[in-house]
C-alpha cells in the first residue's frame, strides 16, 4: 500500500470513467456513491468523469458528466423502481466515447443492471489498455433473470480486470451467480455533511423523545414493524414521537396513516422527501434512529449517516447491517420483523440518556473510518494495483510473442 500511495504523491494521475446504470437526475445510493468518488478523485488531481443517462435533457450537467442519452425507463426490480436507459441508440454513442476519451480506468457500477454497463463492457476491447473494474452494490432476493442471462453475462464479466463488492452481503450474493475474486471496499460517508457540528431543527427544542426513520416505505424497509413498535413505546413513554423522512408518495403512506388512526396511534409525523441540506439536521434532531428493515440490505448507509451525526441506533439484526453496526456499541440489533423486540430496544435507549450519549460518541468514531476521503483512496489503490497487474500481463504476453516469433525465424 505504501508503494501505491507514493505513486499518487509523485503525481501519477489517471483518467477515470465512472459508469452509472441509473438516471443521473434521480438520487439514490449508487449515484451518491459515484458522485463522492468522482468528487474526491478530482480533488486528488485525477480526471474523473461520470457517464450516465440524464432524463432532463434541458438541464445543464457539470462538465465532468457525459450524458449518453435522455431516454430513461422506470423498471420494477426487487420491490423498487430503477430508472435506467433501455435505448438502443447508446450503442454507437458509448463506443465513440470510449475511443475518444481513452480512459485509464473504466469503473462500472451495478454491472448486472440494464443496459448501459453491459454496453460499456461490450465495447471495452476498443480500449485494450484500460483497466475495467466493476463494483457490485446489490443484495437482493434470488433473481431468475440472472440465471437466464448467465451465458451472456459470463462472457461480459470475463472482460473485468477487477471486482469490488461494497459488503460481505453483496459479495456473497454476486459470487453465488458469478464466482470470482472480489475485494470488499464499503460505501462511505460525507463527514462534512453529517456530524455533530450540524445544528438541529428548531422543533427539537421541545425535548420530546424522538425516533427517526429515513427511507422509502417499501415492504422490505420494515416500517410497519416500527409503527407497531411505536404503539408499545407510547404506552410507556406517552410523549414519544416518530419522524418519517424519505422519498415516498401520499399513496405510499396512506395504509400506514389509516392503520395508525384505526389503532389510535399518535405522535407520527410524515415529513416526506427532504433536501440534502436538510437531512443532516433531522438526524441531529432525534434521540434514536431506527432501521427496521426485514432483509436484503447490502449496506447500511443510513446507519453511517446516523453514526456520523452522533445518534444511537436500533436496527434489525441482518447481514448488511451487522457489517456497520456493533450490538451494544453504536446501538442495538434486534430480531427482524419483531415489533416487541423493537419496542423494548427503543424504550431502553429513550429512557437512558447516558447510554445514548456513549453509543452516539462511539458511532462518530466508527463513522470516521468510512469517510469518503479514506474510501476513495482505497479505490484508487485498487485501480493502481489492477493497472500494474494488467501492464505486467501485457509485457509477459509481448515477451512470449517475441520469443515465439524469434524461435520460428531461427529454427
Amino acid at each position: 500500500m505504501g508503494a501505491h500511495l507514493s505513486n499518487m504523491e509523485k503525481g501519477w494521475t489517471m483518467k477515470i470513467a465512472l459508469i452509472s446504470p441509473y438516471d443521473y437526475f434521480y438520487p439514490g445510493g449508487v449515484n451518491k456513491h459515484i458522485f463522492h468518488l468522482a468528487t474526491n478523485f478530482r480533488r486528488l488531481g485525477h480526471d474523473a468523469r461520470i457517464i450516465a443517462a440524464c432524463s432532463d435533457g434541458d438541464t445543464p450537467v457539470p462538465d465532468y458528466v457525459i450524458r449518453v442519452t435522455s431516454s430513461v425507463t422506470p423498471l420494477p426490480i426487487s420491490g423498487a423502481i430503477a430508472r435506467v436507459t433501455l435505448s438502443p441508440r447508446i450503442y454507437r454513442r458509448v463506443k465513440k466515447i470510449l475511443i475518444k476519451e481513452a480512459f485509464d480506468v473504466i469503473h462500472l457500477h451495478e454491472p448486472m443492471m440494464p443496459v448501459l454497463p453491459l454496453t460499456v463492457l461490450r465495447h471495452t476491447p476498443v480500449t485494450p489498455h484500460s483497466a475495467v473494474i466493476a463494483t457490485f452494490h446489490a443484495y437482493r432476493e434470488s433473481n431468475p433473470g440472472y440465471n437466464y442471462g448467465k451465458p451472456v453475462l459470463e462472457r461480459c464479466f470475463k472482460r473485468l480486470d477487477g471486482r469490488i463488492a461494497v459488503s460481505e452481503a453483496a459479495r456473497s450474493y454476486v459470487n453465488s451467480y458469478y464466482p470470482g475474486e472480489y475485494v470488499i471496499i464499503p460505501n462511505g460517508i460525507d463527514l462534512h455533511q453529517f456530524g455533530p457540528h450540524i445544528p438541529p431543527l428548531p422543533w427539537a427544542d421541545d425535548e420530546r423523545p424522538t425516533i427517526l426513520f429515513v427511507g422509502r416505505l417499501e415492504p422490505r424497509k420494515g416500517f410497519k414493524y416500527l409503527l407497531q413498535a411505536l404503539h408499545r413505546v407510547r404506552q410507556v413513554i406517552p410523549k414519544a414521537r416518530l419522524i418519517v423522512v424519505g422519498a415516498y408518495s401520499r399513496e405510499d403512506k396512506e395504509p400506514y396513516v389509516m392503520w395508525a388512526r384505526h389503532n389510535n396511534v399518535r405522535g407520527i409525523r410524515f415529513v416526506g422527501p427532504v433536501s440534502e441540506e436538510e437531512l443532516p439536521r433531522y438526524y441531529r434532531s432525534c434521540d434514536v434512529f431506527c432501521a427496521p428493515s426485514t432483509g436484503f440490505e447490502s449496506f447500511g448507509i443510513v446507519l453511517l449517516e446516523a453514526m456520523a451525526s452522533g445518534v444511537p441506533i436500533v436496527a434489525s439484526d441482518i447481514t448488511g447491517y451487522r457489517q456497520v453496526l456493533r450490538h451494544e456499541e453504536e446501538g442495538l440489533l434486534v430480531e427482524p420483523e419483531n415489533e416487541q423486540a423493537l419496542a423494548q430496544a427503543l424504550i431502553a435507549l429513550l429512557q437512558d440518556p447516558h447510554r445514548r450519549r456513549q453509543m452516539g460518541y462511539r458511532g462518530q468514531i466508527r463513522a470516521a473510518a468510512y469517510s469518503w476521503d479514506k474510501i476513495s483512496r482505497q479505490v484508487l489503490h485498487f485501480y493502481e494495483e489492477v493497472l500494474r497487474r494488467k501492464k505486467a500481463c501485457r509485457e509477459a504476453e509481448s515477451r512470449s510473442s517475441t520469443k515465439l516469433l524469434l524461435s520460428r525465424l531461427f529454427s
